[in-house]
């Protein structure tokens, strides 16, 4: 009997990953290779569940699974012994023990998991993209930003562009260049995308002063001049008014602020 063929089904109501990945990693605890996987995912009816234990009794198969709507685990649980096909209840038991330990009824809506997981990698690819694309790096793929953040140097441009990322937009930021025209790509770009960031001069001068010490920047450099910002700040507004962007002022907003001031920018455009 050792050597025989064995057959494990895998069901779940869901894509079946989880069951699949719990067996997998029981099963290198066994030093053989006679046992083969078959994945049922998507078993949402009795009727699927009667279909599944069948397949698996023809075989003299196991059945592992993760339900959890508590009718088709019962389901599941009454088939395999009415057709003597050993069950394996994977999620059941946890559920149940954490329903007691947190006072709270588990929800049992298939797929909850894999759409949690969906959104976490949509955040890694969102803020993947955004260091990809700060400071006006790949500028040739930025009509593929949901944002795009334009402002001078120390606007908060990256902070915030971060911050969005992590709340599932794809956002790039270009700096304005005092003296230097803006990137041709950006006029590709839809403007209700577009989201000018300005500072006043003097708040702007106090957040470069500590950037300036760092590099010893000497006092009369333009990068911290007050008169040389003031040009640099309406420089960029100017290009903000032309474009038809939409403005908005950072100078007494936090990251968060300023983000969540974004995202009604740009929504709002979008539903017009």
């Amino acid at each position: 009997m050792s050597n025989r063929e064995r057959h494990v089904f895998v069901v779940s109501d869901s894509t079946g990953a989880t069951a699949e990945t719990v067996v997998k990693a029981a099963l290198t605890q066994f030093n053989t290779t006679n046992v083969y996987l078959h994945r049922y995912p998507d078993i949402r009816t009795l009727e699927d569940v009667e279909r599944v234990v069948e397949e698996a009794h023809k075989v003299r198969g196991i059945i592992a699974f993760t339900l959890v709507v508590p009718e088709l685990r019962k389901k599941m649980l009454e088939e395999g012994l009415k057709k003597a096909v050993p069950t394996i209840d994977i999620l059941g038991p946890v559920l149940s023990r954490l329903q007691d330990l947190l006072e709270l009824s588990p929800m049992a809506v298939p797929g909850l998991f894999r759409h949690l997981d969906e959104e976490y990698y949509r955040r890694i690819a969102c803020i993947d993209f955004a260091v990809k694309h700060d400071d006006g790096r790949n500028i040739k793929d930025i009509k593929e930003a949901d944002i795009v953040l334009v402002g001078v140097s120390r606007a908060s441009k990256t902070p915030i562009s971060i911050y969005l990322a992590y709340r599932g937009f794809k956002t790039a930021n270009v700096p304005v260049i005092y003296g230097m025209p803006l990137p041709r790509e950006l006029d590709e770009v839809d403007k209700e995308k577009v989201v000018g960031l300005t500072v006043e001069p003097y708040r702007l001068k106090l957040i470069r002063l500590e950037r300036a010490k760092r590099l010893k920047m000497p006092e009369n450099d333009p990068y911290i001049d007050i008169n040389a910002l003031m040009n640099e700040v309406s420089y960029a507004l100017r290009f903000f008014k032309e474009k038809g962007w939409h403005v908005l002022d950072v100078t007494s907003r936090s990251i968060e602020e300023a983000a969540t001031a974004v995202m009604e920018i740009v929504g709002a455009g979008q539903r017009r």
